[in-house]
């Protein structure tokens, strides 16, 4: 990329970056490790758990529960891709991070962050054809087609994590490179650059918005159909369980949405940086946590195979 974005021969390479975390403070630092260190734990157990039991449970062999099961695969590595960092910044005197790591962890961060939005927005299709299309949805949702959505997922995951890291990579440093954020991210690493284009931010920009627009639309589109199929039930009680299969998964999209929109939709000027990390935190370190329990609290079918594996445990001993 050297010869589309030529560094000026004048600036010297930086090697690392500092990261300036949440905070200065030495006491709110601790108390901040230990609530983010539990926040992980919960992260890694809990979704961890979510996959085993799909997994092992035949009851859960349903489309629903293979996209949940990859939802919960990747916030283990959404969360991973800055959490550890982040714990091991909040007891370090100096927070570094090498110029390979930084890129690595932006990869990662928007790699594991596109792919749950194209999973989230999998799912809206899944409960979609469950509900408006009933008859047809073993052939809709086929082992086949829930591979092909997945592919699309990674690919596109892959895809758009590839225009950031390129960006990041064709950046030029000359310092200072103090990274005002708890992790690489990519705004505050393009003010940090002394030499970039408009194509160093257009292009993962645009990369970004579609795939929020793409992804919105598609969870958008299926909510509307689901509404007015559900208002058409004559049935209270087919429309409580109709509508009750898409509870979990819409606490989900308007949690992990709602935040991530805040980022990068709405103006720079109408949010302060510390807002940003405070948000940037909950969509990254607290969501992953949230999501198998929204999961598994408001989803019986889940509740029923953890009772079955935990019964056939306790009576096999």
């Amino acid at each position: 990329l050297a010869f589309l974005f030529p560094p000026d021969g004048n600036h010297t390479a930086v090697t690392g970056f500092t990261l300036l975390g949440l905070t200065d403070d030495p006491v709110l630092r601790v108390v901040l490790f230990m609530i983010i260190l539990c926040i992980y734990l919960v992260t890694i157990s809990g979704n961890l758990s979510t996959v085993i039991l799909i997994r092992i449970s035949s009851q859960l062999h349903h489309p629903m529960y293979f996209f949940l099961s990859h939802l919960a695969s990747v916030d283990i590595g959404y969360s991973s891709s800055v959490t550890p960092n982040m714990l091991v910044n909040f007891l370090a005197e100096k927070n570094t991070i090498s110029y390979l790591g930084c890129a690595i962890q932006l990869f990662s961060a928007a790699f594991f962050g596109t792919v749950e939005c194209f999973l989230l927005a999998a799912m809206a299709y899944d409960r979609f054809v469950a509900i408006c299309n009933p008859l047809l949805y073993s052939t809709k949702m086929s082992t086949q087609v829930c591979v092909q959505l997945l592919i699309v997922a990674y690919i596109g995951g892959f895809l758009n994590s590839s225009f950031f890291t390129f960006s990041f990579f064709s950046l030029s440093f000359c310092g200072p490179n103090q990274v005002n954020h708890f992790f690489c991210d990519f705004a505050p690493l393009i003010e940090l650059s002394c030499f970039h284009t408009s194509v160093h931010t257009t292009v993962p920009s645009f990369s970004a918005g579609l795939v929020l627009m793409v992804t919105v639309l598609v969870i958008a589109v299926s909510y509307i159909y689901i509404l007015i199929t559900i208002l058409k039930m004559r049935s209270t009680e087919g429309r409580h369980k109709a509508f009750s299969t898409c509870t979990s998964h819409l606490t989900a999209v308007t949690l992990f949405y709602g935040t991530t929109i805040f980022i990068y939709v709405m103006p720079k000027s109408s949010y302060s940086m510390d807002e940003n990390k405070v948000v940037s935190v909950f969509y990254m370190v607290v969501i992953p946590m949230l999501n198998p329990l929204i999961y598994s609290l408001r989803n019986k079918e889940i509740k029923g195979a953890l009772k079955r594996q935990l019964g056939r445990k306790i009576f096999s001993q």
